[in-house]
């Protein structure tokens, strides 16, 4: 079994707690909206139990991605930093119950697994930690978008003359 292969109930029963680094090339989803493979992504997952008795992981990501600004279409590095509460059910009924139970938006349930691949819940923390539409701040250099402005009269303003004749 891989290291990364826990059993989440027992995990969390003992209170268990992992933490690593693992480079942006080996997580083939995230570096797929990534502009290359450059860096890392520190991450840890504490297990615990929630006060309702639930078993309950926190999962924090963080490091820098290289994204693609959608505005000037050149790289620039983005900061990840996201942590959240998983809590876990035994199947989807049970997932269903806990969420009514506690009620509260900020915690998701998710049925939980004796043989979870943790790479695959941070790498999906990680990715929900990624902008739609990533774009600079400011853009460094702006000549591309300031050729696409032009001085041309909008085709539709001699229209608008038409019928004033």
């Amino acid at each position: 079994m891989s290291a990364f292969v826990i059993d989440a109930f027992e995990f969390c029963r003992s209170n268990g707690h992992r933490d690593g680094v693992t480079p942006v090339a080996e997580m083939s989803r995230l570096n797929k909206e990534c502009a290359d493979q450059s860096g890392e992504i520190a991450w840890s997952i504490d297990g615990a139990t929630s006060k309702h008795g639930y078993p309950q992981m926190t999962l924090s990501v963080s490091g820098t991605v290289q994204l693609m600004c959608q505005r000037c279409l050149t790289p620039f590095s983005y900061e990840i930093d996201s942590s959240t509460v998983l809590m876990l059910g035994k199947d989807d009924e049970n997932a269903d119950e806990i969420e009514e139970v506690i009620d509260d938006e900020s915690i998701d349930v998710i049925v939980g697994s004796r043989t979870c691949d943790i790479r695959d819940l941070l790498e999906d923390e990680a990715l929900l930690a990624l902008p739609q539409a990533p774009k600079h701040e400011v853009c460094p250099d702006t000549s591309l978008l300031e050729t696409l402005k032009t001085d041309k009269p909008s085709p539709f303003a001699g229209l608008k003359n038409l019928g004033k004749e």
